[in-house]
């Protein structure tokens, strides 16, 4: 068999593997391994595995990692999402939706320290959905803000996905992170009208609040001093250069520390679970990202990228006929494989494609995070749902996926204009040169 043909017998044992529910790490480690000994020889496949591993769990880049992912645990355990829910509902509650909408907008506050989309999702169910139950909110609308919400953790900077993607692609780090916060706020701004145009034509579903004085308002935001603070001299600190990713992600990893025990909110036993949850996660990423590297390293060898590269670069169609080819694909299998897997899979694959049109791959990058937040939240295998659905035991799986349908329109909507008005995502970027 030719190298294109053993590539495409990869990718075919590849997905078999994975929809036999095989961790997504070891499957593209296997296939990898095996493909390399196919072309190569045996010897230098296991010299690939050794050489892949080492430097994936030893690489300076991906230290940024475990310190966002702890710094956002530690704000968790600190009880900085909590407050961060009660001075959006004191800013938004009195509207009809307002509890959705203030959920929304503490997803996206909370996406700011925390860096995972399951993450952001399961921190505002256990805050949000009691207080929405309690007000006689449609869980519907409740469970699929929440789910949808959280999916703003994957976006808003710091974002692991983001990371990841710019290791890959050799793009930098602080770029996307601040590439990302004009979508973000586009799509929060969106989910938010979303809420707000339901809960107008059918006001049974999110009942308005009791108003609260301009001084509460003014009050309350105190509860959003401290992720304002670490916000800013993060992603304030790669803007003006101070600090490089790795960097900001140790200050801002330090600032919640040190605001949590300035503030004496962090237990002894939240200290260790952050320390957990952070070793935890860090593994899992880096796993998957050092069977990635190897499955890539199989790709290159086959050589399909490039080919696959050359063939639709020369097709007749204008280039962002063959983009909105790439959306599709991207959109239909974030149905079915999780985002961090399905970007570390077919990076390699659209990475020289996007090159060869010369597209600029900050913008791709904010596009491609975007199509796979739907993923997060679609069935049949939303991760934000099912994370939903297990914190609220008694919400059925099937009411938070209807709840879903009318956020994923609104996603439908930012993507068609992040496409159509680049500008949104490479303004802030652009400032930067």
């Amino acid at each position: 068999m030719t190298p294109v043909q053993v590539g495409i017998v990869g990718c075919v044992v590849l997905m078999l593997l994975l929809m036999s529910s095989m961790p997504v790490a070891f499957v593209m480690a296997i296939v990898g391994l095996v493909g390399f000994a196919v072309l190569v020889s045996p010897a230098a496949a296991f010299h690939m595995v050794a050489v892949d591993l080492f430097e994936t769990l030893s690489s300076y880049s991906l230290t940024v990692i475990p310190l966002f992912v702890f710094m956002g645990q530690i704000a968790f355990h600190a009880g900085i999402s909590k407050r961060l829910y009660s001075a959006a509902y004191a800013w938004l509650g009195h509207l009809p939706g307002g509890l959705a909408m203030a959920t929304v907008g503490a997803c996206t506050g909370f996406g700011a320290i925390c860096g995972s989309g399951p993450a952001t999702a399961a921190t505002m169910a256990s805050v949000a959905l009691p207080e929405m139950k309690r007000y006689k909110y449609d869980m519907e609308l409740g469970s699929g803000a929440v789910a949808a919400g959280g999916s703003l953790g994957m976006l808003i900077p710091p974002s692991v996905v983001f990371i990841v993607y710019a290791i890959m692609t050799e793009q930098s780090v602080g770029k996307l992170f601040i590439a990302g916060i004009l979508p973000g706020l586009l799509i929060a701004f969106l989910f938010c009208l979303t809420i707000y145009l339901h809960c107008r034509l059918r006001p049974g579903l999110g009942p308005a609040g009791p108003k609260t004085s301009f001084r509460q308002k003014l009050r309350s935001l105190s509860g959003v001093s401290e992720t304002l603070i670490l916000f800013v001299v993060v992603i304030g600190g790669m803007f003006i250069g101070l600090f490089t990713p790795t960097e900001a992600a140790a200050v801002g990893a330090a600032g919640s520390l040190i605001i949590a025990l300035i503030q004496r909110k962090l237990t002894w036993h939240g200290f260790v679970r952050s320390l957990q949850e952070t070793a935890r996660t860090s593994c899992m990423v880096m796993i998957i990202v050092a069977g990635a590297v190897m499955f890539g390293h199989f790709l290159a060898v086959t050589r399909i990228p490039f080919e696959l590269a050359s063939w639709l670069a020369s097709l007749p169609l204008p280039g962002w006929m063959i983009v909105a080819f790439i959306i599709l694909f991207y959109l239909i299998c974030g149905c079915f494989v999780d985002a961090l897997a399905l970007i570390l899979l077919t990076i390699p694959v659209f990475y020289p494609v996007i090159e060869k049109l010369n597209y600029d791959l900050i913008w791709f990058g904010v596009i491609i995070v975007v199509v796979t937040q739907m993923g997060v939240i679609s069935p049949p295998v939303g991760v934000n749902a099912y994370v939903v659905s297990g914190i609220e035991r008694d919400i059925p799986l099937q009411t938070v996926f209807k709840g879903i349908m009318p956020f994923l329109g609104a996603l439908i909507v930012a993507a068609v204009l992040l496409v159509a008005f680049p500008w949104i995502s490479l303004w802030l970027p652009a400032l930067i040169n």
